[in-house]
């Protein structure tokens, strides 16, 4: 088998007819999900095809100066993008700047370090694009949970405080179920891998021709590198933003207009 797989735009136009069936399928339910599947659709074309001249002209020049600018700016527009889950949570960028910066470097870090990767471009670029995406995804949903669940409770947590509670006590079980949302989704994701669905980067060495075992085994490494990025990701944004919600004197703000 080859090592290369060779695709022609011919044959990524031809894949639009299971966009067509996801289109037919929203008009005709009424879900009223056209425009955003065909806004998506459109979005990703360009996006993956100029991230995708970057990415070859990153490999070529293998300089590390380029891949920590692009993670970089993957970290800020992940933030920027997770933001917008988490509009009930004050201050929301900031945390989610820190929890997907520390969770890029903590995990990249240890893999290097650990001599798990080699440090290339070709290697780092995209284990370090999936540990912020997903870290992204993490840190977003917890932070939608927080914000709603402060929201909803907020007579509880004042009567909390007003009982003597400090503001890390009054939203101590809040911010664990909020993690808890963060994380649940990979960890079951995780629990099934084999059995119910095989992952993206498996599938891709599978069909590039690479050993099974290899692939699996590729596959484990970047499961667990995901489960510690994601467990970052969640933990810090949830622990930094739940200080938002209250002043220095540890009063609940009034929640941010919708």
């Amino acid at each position: 088998m080859s090592t290369a797989i060779d695709i022609s735009l011919v044959e990524v136009a031809a894949a639009l007819v299971l966009v067509a069936i996801a289109i037919v399928a929203s008009r005709w339910r009424g879900a009223g999900l056209e425009e955003d599947i065909a806004v998506a659709v459109a979005r990703s074309f360009v996006q993956l095809t100029a991230i995708g001249y970057v990415i070859d002209l990153i490999f070529s020049e293998d300089s590390a100066a380029l891949v920590i600018a692009l993670l970089t700016v993957m970290v800020v527009f992940g933030a920027f993008t997770a933001r917008r889950r988490a509009e009930r949570v004050p201050g929301a960028l900031p945390p989610l700047l820190v929890a997907l910066a520390l969770a890029a470097v903590t995990t990249l870090g240890l893999v290097l370090m650990l001599g798990i990767i080699e440090p290339e471009p070709r290697y780092v670029v995209p284990v370090g694009g999936m540990v912020i995406g997903n870290a992204m995804t993490a840190a977003a949903v917890a932070l939608n949970r927080l914000g709603q669940d402060v929201t909803d409770r907020a007579r509880e947590i004042e009567a909390a405080l007003a009982l003597g509670a400090t503001s890390t006590q009054a939203v101590s079980g809040i911010v664990r179920r909020s993690l808890r949302s963060g994380m649940i989704a990979l960890v079951d994701s995780t629990k099934t891998t084999g059995l119910i669905f095989f992952p993206g980067t498996m599938v891709g060495m599978l069909l590039a021709g690479a050993d099974p075992v290899d692939a699996v085994r590729l596959q484990l490494i970047l499961l667990y590198v995901l489960l510690g990025s994601v467990a970052i990701a969640a933990l810090v944004s949830t622990t930094v933003a739940a200080r938002n919600f209250f002043t220095p004197a540890h009063q609940l703000r009034e929640p941010p207009a919708p």
